[in-house]
């Protein structure tokens, strides 16, 4: 039985499977190098492709007190809240930021191709910081200067100057920001919806009619940079429904079973709900057992 954990930290199979420009970070473990699948493979077992080869979340990227860099996921605590949008290298909005965080990369991933998009950047005033944190910063947090000095954010007195300091056109920036704070009066945003969902909702403010919308209006400003990362790989080792290891003509190799994310994501690539990688590892490990069981019992 394979489940190692997929590839990962395997950057030839990721150049293989994954989007161009290829992703750089991983929240798998570093370890992780697809020994699992290369050990099938060399058993003559088949990979099956996956939708863009992931399933993904944003990342902020992150230095620890020993100067290592870590990666810190956004998956729900702060993109949904009211007075922050996310923004591409050309200042404008792409994606209702309050989606699940796959569905957010996947934006990224779409807007990357006509418009550079990784990174793209939260823009937030430091009192959305102050009340929901951002990234690694806490709720709370006043002082930002030890965020700065590290290179987490980026903070400026007016958004045209976060805009230069992005690199980022101002006057594209902020009419970019003074859009959104008209919708933030109205309480509806024309452009994605933000807030119109359930899920929105749920992670946003309650105190606000719409509660992923409130202007960004109180200098200073702040920028944090986001980058794709998987959780998962979605391009695994072809099997049956007893996780049975197939070959390229569908034949399985007898005695080689796979689960986890060494086997192909049996969503190929989409991710319906919190759960896609874990509800198939339990289940097709269970049929796998069952199948090897039966098999026993018939040997016997």
């Amino acid at each position: 039985m394979l489940s190692t954990g997929g590839y990962g930290r395997n950057r030839e199979l990721r150049s293989s499977f994954m989007p161009a420009p290829v992703p750089q970070d991983s929240m798998a473990f570093e370890g992780n190098t697809g020994d699992g699948v290369a050990l099938a493979q060399a058993a003559g077992a088949a990979l099956v492709r996956g939708r863009r080869g992931g399933l993904w979340t944003p990342a902020s990227r992150t230095r620890r007190a020993n100067g290592s860099e870590g990666l810190y996921p956004h998956f729900l605590l702060d993109r949904a809240k009211p007075g922050l949008i996310a923004v591409n290298a050309a200042g404008r909005r792409f994606v209702n930021e309050g989606c699940s965080y796959h569905d957010f990369v996947e934006a990224m991933l779409e807007a990357h191709s006509e418009v550079p998009s990784i990174p793209v950047h939260l823009i937030c005033d430091a009192s959305f910081v102050r009340d929901y944190g951002l990234g690694i910063i806490y709720p709370g947090t006043r002082d930002l200067s030890r965020h700065e000095k590290s290179g987490y954010i980026i903070c400026a007195g007016s958004i045209g100057d976060l805009a230069r300091k992005l690199k980022i056109d101002p006057a594209a920036l902020e009419s970019t920001v003074e859009r959104h704070n008209g919708f933030a009066a109205t309480g509806v945003d024309l452009d994605f919806a933000k807030g119109s969902t359930v899920l929105n909702r749920f992670n946003g403010d309650p105190r606000y009619p719409n509660p992923c919308l409130r202007p960004i209006e109180h200098a200073p400003y702040c920028a944090l940079a986001m980058w794709p990362a998987d959780i998962s790989v979605s391009t695994g080792l072809a099997t049956d429904e007893d996780a049975r290891v197939l070959d390229a003509a569908g034949k399985a190799i007898g005695g080689l079973y796979a689960c986890g994310n060494d086997m192909a994501s049996i969503f190929r690539g989409h991710y319906p709900a919190p759960g896609t990688t874990l509800g198939p590892a339990l289940t097709f490990g269970y049929r796998a057992a069952m199948h090897a069981a039966k098999g026993a019992l018939k040997a016997g």
